[in-house]
């Protein structure tokens, strides 16, 4: 298995924005003296978007691809709750009533909305439902030849990222193209600092550090009328089954961008800890709210990440790269800067990550020059999976031992109904738990 890295495909990516004159600023797709508009009409129609998970992530993807293309519709959404997709549908016209184009037949409810969806004549799908759906929601996808956008993470254990990798392959064989949520690799100054780390300005990494500490999420109390299956998918992300606990569903940021900075090569093992401290009533489920890891290299080099959910505690979301001609730190949404030998500072122009992945997204599709993001999107999603088996079970495990592990958190896809009860597994145990 090979990564390709990241500075090729980010140059790569910029160069082609610009042979297509498009600019992106804010959350505008500005055209250059409108030769990109004119390229965009004449070398296809109208393009359909289904939606397949209608909540917050998957109503905001749908308004940035509505956005990404001046001739696009939205015409099938799916969910399994008819109440999320009523609401995102209101919120989708609302904002975008000349693109929202979804007659009350293409509204699908169930666990087979995703197929309904595909099914319905569709042109791209986007992939926002929790993340233990997500491999194959793909699979299904990729087979029916649609274009994808595919939220982080990938998976929720190791089958299902292995599944992600073959079904990636199709995608390229096919020319489809299938672009990652992975929204912190479109941000304007982590590409320009990124950048200049892969191509030696800190020297020979030797250590990648990374935060990602903040507060607390939702919940939803259990109503008289739910199923166990409704009280879980409700509250999916307290299930690792279902989310593939916080680590592998929010932190993944973070250990994508340590893996950005390593050139996405993939680690020789790992060793960590975690547990819950807050966590400890029974809504939360199983998930933990705090993990530390360490990631080991063949070369010696070492990826460090914390991450925690707990309330009232200090907020940081941070990149530092030390290297041997000096250090990066990025500080997302603030100051990224390089100290040492090469001295530099980002000062350009700032841009909406999640409106700029749809841009490119749609831009690819129209230029006839698929992106695939499907290799490093599955690495950076087992990454975190590693992370949280070390954290599980306080044992040093192997990137070989857990990516080709076979342990699978939940059920398959066709045994999902509203009556199926799946146990939710017992609150892991460092020293204790068995995750191999």
């Amino acid at each position: 298995m090979t990564n390709k890295t990241t500075t090729s495909k980010t140059t790569d990516r910029r160069s082609f924005l610009k042979t297509t004159g498009a600019a992106v600023i804010g959350s505008t797709l500005a055209y250059n003296m409108g030769f990109a508009t004119e390229i965009l009409h004449t070398k296809r129609g109208t393009l359909k978007i289904g939606l397949i998970g209608c909540g917050g992530r998957g109503t905001g993807a749908a308004i940035q691809a509505l956005t990404a293309d001046p001739d696009v519709v939205l015409t099938a959404m799916g969910d399994v709750f008819i109440d999320r997709l009523e609401e995102s549908l209101a919120a989708l016209t609302k904002v975008k009533a000349d693109k929202v184009k979804v007659d009350k037949k293409h509204q699908y409810i169930g666990f087979d909305a995703y197929q309904k969806v595909i099914d319905s004549g569709v042109d791209v799908v986007l992939l926002t439902t929790p993340p233990a759906f997500r491999p194959d929601h793909l699979v299904a996808a990729i087979a029916a030849g649609k274009h994808v956008f595919c939220e982080k993470p990938v998976a929720v254990d190791a089958p299902g990222v292995r599944k992600v990798l073959e079904v990636a392959k199709k995608a390229k064989e096919k020319n489809l193209s299938l672009m990652s949520g992975f929204c912190f690799r479109h941000d304007n100054a982590n590409v320009a600092t990124f950048g200049k780390v892969l191509e030696g300005a800190v020297g020979d990494i030797r250590t990648v550090t990374t935060f990602r500490n903040g507060g607390e999420l939702w919940t939803k109390p259990r109503q008289p009328d739910w199923t166990d299956m409704t009280y879980k998918m409700r509250n999916w992300y307290y299930h690792n089954w279902l989310s593939g606990d916080f680590i592998v569903e929010q932190a993944v940021h973070s250990i994508d961008m340590m893996s950005w900075a390593m050139g996405d090569k993939l680690p020789v093992r790992a060793m960590g800890t975690g547990g819950r401290q807050r966590r400890v009533d029974d809504i939360y489920g199983n998930i933990y709210d705090h993990f530390a890891v360490e990631y080991e290299y063949e070369d010696g080099a070492k990826g460090i990440h914390f991450c925690r959910q707990q309330a009232g505690c200090a907020s940081r979301n941070t990149v530092e790269v030390a290297g041997t001609q000096g250090n990066a730190r990025m500080v997302m949404g603030r100051e990224h800067e390089i100290v040492g030998r090469n001295t530099w500072k980002y000062d350009g122009e700032k841009n909406n990550m999640f409106q700029t992945e749809h841009d490119e997204l749609f831009a690819s599709i129209r230029n006839g020059k698929p992106i695939n993001d499907g290799e490093w999107m599955a690495n950076s999603t087992m990454l975190a999976i590693l992370g949280r088996m070390v954290g599980y079970s306080g044992q040093a495990i192997t990137w070989e031992d857990a990516f080709n592990s076979d342990h699978e958190l939940g059920p398959k896809i066709d045994e999902y109904n509203w009556e199926l009860v799946w146990p939710t597994a017992p609150i892991a145990i460092p020293g204790t738990t068995k995750v191999l």
